[in-house]
């Protein structure tokens, strides 16, 4: 079911039209009363700059590198995210200021690695934003990064939609990948288009291995397909997007196709922590056009300004 929907919405052919036309109502109604959330929501200040990096479409769109490359830039800034795929409920303090609080089980796998990547900042996982927010506040945070925010329409912040270059599907759900209308951008402070105004990069750790398995649990895993070692893949193992992995099933699956080590994302890595299999990780990276950075600054600046003289 989730390759059937990825295929609709990303890469439709052939009679995968028809169940798009069946469905579109639905995405009519859905997009709809999106629309109306949106324009009837009052924005509320929470008393600190808070920096949302969103996207309108389902999947994976550079979400997580993006709020790294951006927290990583500042003093006491702290990360808020709903911790998708993680086993625990209600707020949770991943990290404090780079000290692990949590596991990956507590976390999810997004915001533990947000949490081992930024080692000034702090982290915290709660299915309402406002209370990771006032959470994050009390633990000294100056300013907010907030994953996958953009759907949080009564917080007021600074937005920035993250958007693939090519979306063959442009309807939204359920006979499409958008969460809105696609015309919802407009609502954002910027738009990056991957490609144009943002570049991942991806490195992999230096390996002695010949024979790699391919294992991983994201959306869409074909986005990965150009930057793989193709002469070193002997398989692939792909779960659901943050799904869990068991080392016996790896290690099994590594023995029927003679792999000598798993080849993985830093996302999946940290749900393979403590594992005794040989792993080699693909690190992504995001090249990011200035001119955004300089604007979130300014944004920052402007706002701690504001309430500098607000206190005065």
């Amino acid at each position: 079911m989730r390759r059937f929907f990825e295929r609709l919405y990303f890469r439709p052919r052939g009679l995968d039209w028809a169940a798009i036309g069946v469905l579109a109502p639905l995405s009519l109604l859905y997009g709809s009363w999106m629309y109306l959330r949106r324009k009837v929501a009052i924005r509320k200040d929470l008393g600190i700059p808070i920096v949302s990096v969103g996207n309108l479409v389902v999947g994976g769109s550079g979400k997580t590198p993006f709020v790294i490359a951006l927290a990583s830039r500042y003093e006491k800034a702290a990360v808020v995210s709903r911790g998708y795929g993680r086993k625990s409920k209600g707020p949770v303090v991943v990290s404090r200021f780079g000290e692990i609080l949590a596991d990956v089980e507590d976390s999810g796998d997004e915001a533990m690695l947000m949490a081992q990547a930024l080692p000034h900042a702090s982290v915290v996982v709660s299915e309402n934003r406002n209370v990771g927010i006032e959470e994050a506040k009390r633990m000294g945070a100056k300013v907010v990064f907030l994953d996958d925010g953009f759907n949080r329409v009564e917080i007021e912040k600074y937005e920035i939609v993250l958007e693939p270059s090519d979306i063959p599907n442009g309807l939204p759900f359920p006979a499409g990948p958008y969460r809105e209308f696609p015309f919802a951008k407009r609502f954002a402070d910027s738009v990056l288009i991957e490609e144009i105004d943002f570049v991942r990069r991806v490195k992999i750790d230096r390996y002695a291995y010949e024979k790699l398995l391919f294992a991983t649990a994201i959306s869409r895993p074909q986005r990965l397909r150009r930057w793989l070692p193709k002469e070193s893949i002997v398989g692939e193992y792909v779960l659901d997007d943050h799904a869990y992995f068991d080392e016996a099933v790896l290690e099994a699956k590594m023995r029927e196709v003679g792999a000598e080590a798993i080849l993985t994302t830093q996302k999946d890595a940290v749900k393979m922590k403590g594992f005794k299999l040989p792993i080699v990780q693909m690190r992504l990276e995001l090249e990011i056009k200035a001119e955004y950075i300089e604007a979130v600054d300014k944004y920052i600046r402007k706002y701690q300004n504001r309430n500098r003289t607000d206190e005065e």
